[in-house]
Formats: C-alpha cells, structure tokens, sequence
C-alpha cells in the first residue's frame, strides 16, 4: 500500500522539483513514487509525507540525524545502501539535500 501524501507535502516537493529543473532534473516516477531523475537515474523522490535522497556518506550521516529521518526501505525488506528518507517536518532541509544528491548522482 503506497504511503498517502498530504498536499502540504506536495507543494514542498513541488519546490525543490521546480528548484532543480533548470540544472536538467525532470520529474519521473519509480517505485510507484514520483521520483526526480537526471539522465535516468534517480535522485530523490517522494514517499509519503517525506522525500528521499540518494547521498554520499557524509551527507546521508548528517540526513540520518534528523528526528524521524531513517535509511529508506521501499517495501523490500532491506534499507538501499545511499537512501535517507526525510519527513515533512524538515522539509526546510529538502532543497539543499536534493542539490547534494544532483552532485552525487549527476553523470
């Protein structure tokens, strides 16, 4: 069952989408999430009312920090190794993670 997603969530995703277009992220879909992709590959996306990143160590340890914030399990069972999934409640840190895991993933 997908996580609903509340509209003030939405709106926030909906920043950070229209943040990074201009740097050649487009919105996708993955998982069954909307998702932000450069060239194919994944870099963030939106689960629930939370979004994840996909970020190197020091920035994923930093993510993981944050109160409700855990390594992201898409339903498989086991955690993806560089995902961090961040809730709502820290949406104030969304634009600057989605900018690391562009550099992170940016090919």
């Amino acid at each position: 069952m997908k996580p609903k997603i509340s509209l003030t969530t939405r709106l926030e995703y909906d920043a950070v989408a229209k943040g990074l277009a201009g740097a050649g992220v487009v919105e996708g879909s993955m998982f069954g999430m909307p998702c932000l992709k450069i060239e194919k590959k994944m870099l963030a996306g939106l689960f629930g009312d939370a979004m994840t990143f996909k970020l190197p160590p020091e920035p994923r340890e930093q993510a993981l920090r944050l109160s409700g914030a855990a390594a992201f399990d898409p339903g498989m069972g086991r955690p993806m190794t560089e995902w961090v999934v961040v809730p709502l409640e820290h949406s104030e840190t969304w634009a600057g993670y989605a900018e690391q895991a562009l550099e992170f993933v940016r090919p």
